[in-house]
């Protein structure tokens, strides 16, 4: 039952996130949806996710990106002519994502029927262990080179809304 109800609070916040005008109010409805998801994953007992969803998602990126909207003139980008222009383009998207999951689950469904879930432990690592171990032995070069783009990206950022600002 709760994982319906955290699932439909992250749909339902999820669409209010694209269909809010006011971009303050659709990253409050996106942090409502990072909320929810951080909730199905501690039903899941995934806790570690579960804390990195809150501290890092939650915490840190929805800060920073208050803090940029904060920065940039959001008054001026209300009254701008919104992009009508996008919705056929949306729509064609919407359509051929429904197709093809109506493919798949006409093809065969037993693929995407649930596995059958073990109430035993695994007895060699934990979850947390084991993310750990697939980071930073398995790709090491790839989470070093996403946090050095991150840094750039954040220090462009911050450049680009000195020079606006100066």
């Amino acid at each position: 039952m709760a994982f319906l109800i955290l699932s439909m609070a992250a749909l339902v916040s999820s669409i209010l996130v694209i269909t809010r005008r006011n971009a303050v109010h659709a990253a409050i409805w996106l942090i409502v949806a990072l909320l929810s998801v951080g909730g199905i994953y501690l039903i899941l007992q995934a806790e570690f996710l579960f804390a990195v969803q809150i501290i890092l998602y939650v915490g840190g990126i929805m800060v920073l990106f208050l803090f940029v909207l904060m920065l940039v003139n959001v008054d001026a980008s209300v009254r701008q002519a919104p992009f009508n222009r996008q919705w056929p383009v949306g729509l064609g998207t919407a359509v051929l994502l429904l197709a093809e999951m109506a493919y798949g689950f006409w093809r065969g469904g037993a693929p995407l029927a649930a596995a059958a879930v073990s109430t035993v432990a695994p007895a060699a690592q934990g979850n947390t262990q084991a993310v750990g171990m697939a980071l930073y032995q398995n790709y090491m070069l790839p989470v070093e080179l996403a946090s050095l783009l991150l840094l750039v990206a954040m220090v462009g950022a911050v450049i680009m809304a000195k020079k606006r600002l100066g």
